[in-house]
């Protein structure tokens, strides 16, 4: 998949799109149950001071994931 990046690679303010999650078990699960599936959009809204974890904007409802969940999601820009 072309111009395919990590989630945990955008930046503030950033809004990306879904593609693929590449997680399993648990964590897929919440994924799932958050509605983070295949063309959901996405929008990185603020980082912790230390850098883990990102508050993202996703269906209306902010949540917090740590860097290296959101490395197994897998997005596009939006636009591409």
């Amino acid at each position: 998949m072309q111009g395919v990046i990590s989630l945990s690679d955008i930046d503030v303010g950033q809004s990306v799109i879904v593609k693929k999650l590449a997680s399993s078990g648990s964590i897929r699960r919440r994924f799932l149950d958050i509605g983070l599936v295949s063309g959901t959009r996405v929008t990185c809204l603020m980082k912790s001071p230390c850098g883990d974890p990102t508050a993202y904007l996703i269906r209306g409802a902010v949540i917090a994931i740590r860097r290296k969940d959101a490395a197994d999601v897998l997005v596009v820009r939006e636009g591409i």
